[in-house]
């Protein structure tokens, strides 16, 4: 896709803007509070624009359109109105007892409440996860969408690829946090996220737009809808199958048991213990203003389904074959190790997987790779007409062989084969809907929302790394502008660090940038989860409760994942998550706390809470709940 000279010059005009002003408004930070929290002082429409502006990525652009494309449509949007309600007990539960015990992170309300072991393990599994999976898959997910519509080009000698734009993101996000911190995140927020809004809504349009008008020669299926339907018609009848938010038992990544329990954990871990989004709530002037900001926020979150999902099956009427295009050029690597190695499987120190649609699409293709699998696996198998999951049996005996051989005798599973390269979606409506005029704003909103999280991240691992961990055990006297100095350092390793881990996700191995974002969070967000919900309910529960609380949730979610791989990584998660629940009732039973732990009490804010809020609540609520009511 080209850019005009309009286009260019409105895209620099905005990341310059963007920048300038996050810088100038934080130039007066001096201590660390004001570096971390913007000295305490962010206003409700700040903080509510500022949690949609983290949030609200080329994760869900790209992720959550792709998921959107392909099989569960309209039922990825639990992400988004789950997360509604969510907040809304964010804001009259968690809030008030962060902001009473006046907590710079999360981790260290562990400490307050259990004890300096617990506060530095939850520090240490947040940087980890913030830095090599959130951070740098966010940079993926940018740097994919800038080569879906500029890949081949160059600008000034440089081929714009997954690996050049990633380090042009991820640097270019942490300049101004670096400079400024939360203050300056909190302000580029405001205007990214009013852009990424703005933005998708245009697309919206568009796409709609390109659905109406488009006809039978590109979309065969339009044969079957009555001449003369609308565009809100077609889309209706193309997608019926699609657009409800329940999905079988038996589905990979949101069965309906996950609405149960399974989808409420990472979100209640997400907004409630979530540094990166917590941090601006932390920030806040009052509990009062937190309260307000964080209820716009949920109010927020019950368009952008509407500004992400929608576009993203729209997507797939439009272009499905432009993503199968992608898909076979991701194939080809693997497709030709096939060829190489099929005459010979009984030699072969390689098997070969694939996905449904590669499957359905391939027939001939996906039972060769099946009946070479199951030479390599020694194993028959039973079910021809079904290639996916007698192949998935094959694979899953190759991997129970492999456990007892030496690394160098280990059959190595190559690549999945992909049918359609879903993640595309998104940026497939950018480049060929939007106009000459319009690239530039598009894509300025796009990569600043993918700025705005990334830079929000940084800010909050460097904050926990730098109170959680620097000021803990490597200088306990560290001076305010020490502090700030080691934040500003960690920003710049951190996003090194991320840059050179993000273009390793292109590969298709990984199911989707937000499955493996999803995935990655479940080996610690059940534990952190079940910890704080336990400590808080169960004032006599000792600080080893805890300790081991969070130790053991990583090996549980493990063990569940090769016991049970078929099971979706959200049935995963709630397991997990009672499993650390029992072990810590057992502890408590053996050895109880003789007195209530009692946290701290912070008398430098008003803790009045809002009434307005709570009413705003109970309405945003009630729409979430009628949503699900009429898309059931």
């Amino acid at each position: 896709m080209e850019l005009s000279t309009i286009d260019i010059a409105i895209f620099i005009g905005f990341i310059t803007c963007v920048i300038g002003i996050g810088i100038f408004k934080s130039r007066k930070e001096k201590t660390s509070e004001d570096y971390f929290l913007a000295g305490r002082g962010l206003s409700w429409w700040l903080i509510g624009f500022s949690l949609i502006a983290a949030n609200i990525s080329t994760e869900q652009f790209i992720g959550m359109s792709g998921s959107a494309a392909k099989w569960l449509g309209l039922a990825i949007a639990s992400y988004e109105w789950m997360a509604a309600i969510t907040l809304v007990v964010v804001a009259f539960v968690f809030l008030p007892m962060f902001l009473r015990s006046g907590i710079y992170t999360i981790p260290e309300f562990l400490e307050y409440r259990y004890n300096e072991a617990a506060r530095s393990i939850m520090a240490l599994f947040m940087v980890l996860i913030y830095v090599f999976v959130t951070f740098a898959a966010v940079v993926y997910s940018g740097a994919l969408t800038v080569q879906t519509l500029f890949g081949g080009q160059e600008i000034f000698g440089i081929a714009i690829n997954i690996t050049t734009a990633s380090w042009a993101i991820g640097l270019l996000a942490a300049v101004y946090v670096a400079f400024g911190g939360l203050k300056a995140c909190a302000w580029a927020d405001l205007l990214q996220g009013s852009a990424l809004i703005i933005g998708g809504a245009i697309v919206v349009v568009l796409a709609m737009k390109a659905l109406g008008a488009a006809t039978v020669e590109t979309i065969p299926e339009l044969a079957n809808i009555e001449s003369g339907a609308g565009a809100i018609a077609r889309f209706t009848e193309l997608n019926a199958h699609k657009l409800h938010m329940v999905m079988p038992r038996t589905d990979s990544e949101i069965p309906w048991t996950a609405l149960v329990l399974g989808l409420w954990i990472p979100n209640f871990y997400y907004w409630g213990l979530n540094q990166y989004i917590t941090q601006r709530t932390l920030g806040a002037k009052s509990l009062s203003e937190g309260q307000k900001g964080i209820v716009f926020a949920a109010g927020l979150k019950l368009i952008i389904p509407f500004i992400i999902v929608i576009p993203g099956i729209i997507a797939f009427n439009l272009y499905s074959g432009d993503m199968k295009k992608e898909a076979a050029g991701d194939n080809t690597k693997v497709l030709a190790a096939f060829a190489e190695v099929e005459l010979s499987p009984s030699s072969a120190k390689i098997a070969f997987e694939f996905d449904r649609d590669f499957a359905e699409m391939y027939p001939e293709k996906a039972t060769a790779i099946l009946t070479f699998n199951s030479v390599v696996a020694g194993t028959e198998f039973t079910d021809e007409t079904d290639t996916l999951a007698s192949n998935k049996l094959m694979l899953g005996a190759i991997k129970e062989r492999n456990a007892g051989l030496e690394k160098t005798s280990r059959v190595k599973v190559q690549t999945t084969l992909i049918g359609y390269k879903y993640d595309s979606a998104f940026a497939l409506l950018i480049k060929e809907l939007v106009p000459v005029g319009l690239r530039g704003f598009m894509l300025a909103a796009i990569l600043g929302a993918v700025m705005s999280s990334l830079a929000s991240m940084l800010n909050s691992a460097s904050t926990i790394f730098t109170m959680d961990l620097y000021r803990k055990y490597i200088n306990k006297k560290a001076s305010q502008t020490n502090l700030v100095t080691i934040g500003r350092v960690c920003v710049g390793v951190f996003a090194v660090i991320g840059c050179l881990i993000a273009p390793m996700l292109d590969d298709p191995k990984f199911g989707g940038i937000f499955k493996y974002i999803q995935e990655f969070q479940g080996y610690i967000s059940p534990g952190i989860l079940a910890v704080f919900v336990f400590g808080l309910l169960v004032k006599k529960a000792p600080p080893v409760a805890g300790v081991v609380g969070l130790i053991i949730n990583p090996v549980v979610y493990y063990v569940l994942a090769k016991a049970l791989p078929s099971l979706a990584f959200l049935d995963r998660m709630a397991l997990s998550f009672f499993c650390v629940l029992v072990v810590m009732t057992i502890i408590t039973v053996i050895k109880p706390l003789k007195e209530p732990v009692k946290l701290p009490t912070n008398t430098n804010i008003n803790l009045e809470s809002s009434s307005t809020a709570k009413i705003f609540g109970v309405v945003i609520v009630a729409l979430t709940l009628a949503l699900y009511a009429y898309f059931w």
